[in-house]
């Protein structure tokens, strides 16, 4: 035999490649026993009838500490119990929701929202990640760069919206991630548009303005608004992107249908 090898047919080389298997093969499988700690427990797409996934393809609960001193477990197999103003098309599983009411407040398909926690994003020194230009004045937009404040919006329908008021910055990551928006629809506060959902427009002769194409004019003022005038929270986030990002869909009754 060969210095490398054990008997006549398995040498090291043979080995290493069952080991290697064999390691492949339990790292993929904790992987998708520790991908099931969130959105568990499964349900039935046609009935809603809870799966029972068994204890071998479910991990053990484990708990963590959370940065704000609470701790969190999961799995916890708790059920989002919110109703869902939508029936389906079919009684097939993947048949598509048809919204019963107004599936942008109602958070429906591209528009739906997660319940995440009522506090603001914030950085490592414990300071709100997320602010307007006018709680930090380190902020502004560069030279050279059109200053979307005092602009007006413009929807879908080329009607205007509100103007511009300022911008809400990124502490941690130096972007502009919403604009300020006073439209004529009374609340507590202005509106939030997502930066990502809207584009600057126009030339220094005809003049700027911001452009969104996911929602009409009416509807942007009647978008979620945040509690506090200087903050958003991880909640109010995921509801105003969704709102927005829920109109390339349902702004219109066009944009649900196909194509052809």
């Amino acid at each position: 035999m060969y210095p490398n090898e054990f008997t006549s047919y398995i040498d090291a080389a043979q080995v290493a490649l069952y080991v290697f298997w064999l390691f492949f093969f339990g790292l993929v499988f904790w992987l998708r026993r520790e991908d099931r700690r969130e959105g568990y427990p499964l349900e039935s797409d046609p009935t809603g009838k809870v799966k029972d996934r068994g204890f071998l393809l479910l991990p053990s609960p484990k708990t963590f500490l959370l940065r704000d001193g609470t701790t969190a477990t999961a799995p916890n197999f708790r059920r989002d119990q919110r109703p869902v103003a939508a029936v389906r098309v079919g009684p097939w599983p993947g048949a598509p929701l048809t919204p019963t009411g107004d599936p942008l407040a109602d958070g429906v398909g591209p528009a739906a929202w997660a319940e995440r926690r009522e506090v603001p994003d914030q950085t490592w020194d414990g300071h709100n990640k997320i602010v307007p230009t006018r709680v930090d004045g380190h902020y502004g937009v560069a030279s050279g760069d059109v200053d979307p404040r005092g602009l007006t919006v413009i929807g879908l329908d080329r009607k205007a919206a509100g103007t511009v008021v300022d911008i809400w910055v990124d502490r941690a990551e130096h972007v502009i991630r919403y604009l300020e928006v006073k439209v004529d629809v009374p609340g507590i506060n202005n509106v939030l548009i997502p930066m990502t959902l809207s584009t600057i427009e126009g030339s220094d002769l005809s003049g700027h303005s911001v452009k969104v194409r996911s929602l009409k004019a009416e509807q942007i003022g009647k978008a979620p608004r945040p509690a506090s005038a200087d903050s958003v929270t991880f909640r109010e986030e995921d509801r105003i992107c969704a709102y927005f990002g829920g109109g390339h869909m349902y702004a219109t009754p066009l944009r649900s249908e196909p194509l052809l």
